[in-house]
């Protein structure tokens, strides 16, 4: 091969490596919500506990029935042992086969049975509860963090748009000094604010991809991958401040909070396994039975003297029947049932004390929410207030330095503060938009069919 056909062969696979590493795959909240709940290894750990409390529930099921076993066994035994038939010791060798089946059933045992059954039926409950909870909160991270990379873009895009701003500014000033107009230090004061404003959009920028890679990461994105989410718009005619009654807020939580419910679920399997322990003062009754058969080569006919033949030995005149009852009365086994039943009150009690903890958790998660929304709502009314003043007053300093009645320095300021009040009102409205759903995940009714209505698509 000519090289020429090598470099050009190079050259062409360069170009599809590159092609393809510059293509991106865009995402939208909806998507980057499922995908979150698809890949999220905390989901898969928590499936995995139910599937364990369902096999533990299955176990505990298995209890109730009989226990059944066979058995078959064979010995040969040679050396000198007794002879009946000669009424004397000589050697020779002996063979037997054994079989038999048993089976046992435990009558009652203090209920230990019954409550460890429903122990379990409570394990499996609470690890579903705790399961859907852990969708929840997948969910809401998930928004949380495609919503910081929405805020980014929006502060980046402002950003932007008084660095292009400052430059005709500045091409502007730099005009008026040639012409005489403008004092030098003008010049200079614009240039500086070019440059500060050069570096918020690097500032900005430097966010937007931490905030990019964080949402990467926890929607466990390849991160070598070129990644566009999609930024819907914002409707803020969309946006309407609800009345929320914070007594009513709190009981539908109490409600529909699943790790709330586990956590209630858990305190009742706490007291089943208390009462588990405390059937270990209480006598065991069971039931057996058993059929058992041997057969020996050397087994013979008492009148005959001739050895008996296998059919007949194995499935006739070796057969054993035997059945019967059981009672198992506990009387002392060093401590342990007490100390075991001393252990199990404690986290009975333990159990109570998280869960009242956890009840003062979620009062004090909704008073929180509640109150950052009535106070965003305010944040609301005040920005809007502030970005028209501030724009109002920002154009009115730009007709005045146009004229000459001001300094930079004056129009410098007014555009200052016209950005920072663009910035306040693009956060407090995402802020507002998002801590509707703040309440909801609080509330316990966060599903997969999340959607904000200020967002448009």
């Amino acid at each position: 091969m000519k090289p020429y056909y090598v470099l050009i062969a190079l050259l062409t696979l360069c170009l599809t490596v590159t092609a393809a590493a510059e293509q991106s795959r865009s995402i939208t909240l909806e998507e980057a919500i499922q995908i979150a709940l698809d890949n999220n290894f905390e989901i898969e750990l928590s499936r995995s506990d139910i599937d364990r409390s369902e096999s533990q529930y299955r176990r505990q099921q298995a209890e109730f029935l009989p226990n059944l076993n066979a058995s078959l066994g064979g010995t040969r035994r040679i050396g000198r042992q007794f002879d009946p038939a000669t009424v004397s010791f000589d050697d020779f060798t002996t063979s037997n086969l054994s079989a038999g089946i048993s089976a046992n059933v435990v009558l009652f045992n203090g209920f230990r049975n019954i409550n460890q059954l429903r122990s379990a039926r409570l394990g499996m409950e609470s690890a579903e509860q705790r399961y859907q909870r852990t969708r929840e909160v997948i969910i809401f991270e998930s928004a949380a963090r495609f919503l910081d990379v929405l805020l980014a873009t929006e502060l980046l895009e402002i950003n932007r748009e008084n660095l292009e701003a400052s430059y005709k500014q500045l091409e502007q000033v730099r005009a008026q000094v040639e012409v005489g107009m403008r004092p030098i230090v003008d010049q200079y004061s614009q240039e500086s604010v070019v440059a500060n404003n050069e570096l918020s959009v690097i500032q900005s920028e430097n966010i937007l991809n931490l905030n990019k890679l964080r949402l990467s990461r926890l929607l466990q994105l390849d991160p070598l991958e070129v990644v566009d989410f999609v930024a819907p718009g914002i409707q803020e005619e969309e946006i309407v401040v609800k009345d929320y009654d914070l007594r009513e807020m709190i009981s539908h939580a109490l409600m529909n909070r699943r790790d709330f419910r586990a956590s209630e679920l858990e305190v009742q399997q706490a007291r089943y396994e208390l009462s588990i322990s405390q059937g270990g003062r209480v006598p065991q009754l069971s039931l057996f039975a058993s059929v058992s058969t041997d057969y020996r080569d050397q087994q013979r006919d008492p009148i005959q003297g001739t050895v008996f033949p296998f059919s007949e030995q194995f499935f006739d005149i070796n057969i054993n029947r035997v059945y019967g009852f059981n009672v198992s009365i506990p009387i002392f086994n060093r401590w342990q049932t007490r100390n075991q039943i001393e252990q199990r009150r404690i986290d009975f009690r333990n159990a109570e004390l998280r869960l009242e903890d956890f009840r003062q958790e979620v009062f004090l998660e909704l008073q929180q929410a509640y109150n950052d929304y009535m106070g965003y709502a305010k944040e609301l009314e005040a920005t809007e207030k502030a970005l028209i003043a501030a724009e109002k007053a920002y154009e009115t300093e730009q007709e005045r330095y146009n004229v000459g009645s001001a300094t930079l320095i004056e129009l410098t300021n007014a555009n200052n503060e016209f950005i920072r009040a663009s910035s306040n009102r693009i956060q407090a409205i995402y802020q507002f938009v998002f801590q509707e759903k703040v309440l909801d995940f609080f509330l316990g009714r966060l599903t997969e069919d999340f959607e904000i209505e200020a967002l448009s698509r």
